[in-house]
């Protein structure tokens, strides 16, 4: 897993607002070309209005004309690893394609795998 995504993941990870349920995300999307887009994840309290990590860091490279992208690394403090929620995994299959995700725990765990096989029957355009 790439040094680099991890630190700038973790660095996100600072500003995230998580006043009800205390758990900071932090996340870091490269696109094909070596440009990096971070985000953080920031809670509402109706819950259903928050927005994770992976989804800001997400938008913010579309929002800047990004559309091809290479991997995504999520970073927090949780004592396993923590894949994205199915909302964010689904987003990412449209937006990304199966990209490299990895997964890393400040407690020094870490896995990557294929958003394929965290999303492994995806709903896309060709359903449609």
């Amino acid at each position: 897993m790439d040094p680099e995504l991890i630190a700038k993941a973790a660095a996100a990870r600072e500003n995230a607002v998580a006043p009800y349920s205390g758990f900071k995300v932090g996340a870091a999307l490269e696109t094909k070309d070596g440009r990096v887009y971070a985000g953080c994840n920031i809670e509402n309290v109706s819950y259903g209005l928050t927005v994770c990590a992976e989804r800001v860091a997400l938008w913010k490279a579309l929002s800047e004309g990004a559309r091809e992208f290479r991997q995504i690394v999520t970073v927090t403090d949780a004592p396993r690893v923590t894949p994205p929620c199915g909302a964010c995994r689904q987003l990412l299959w449209e937006y990304c394609g199966d990209i490299l995700v990895g997964l890393h725990s400040l407690r020094g765990l870490d896995e990557e795998h294929r958003l394929a096989e965290l999303l492994p029957h995806p709903f896309d355009r060709f359903q449609l």
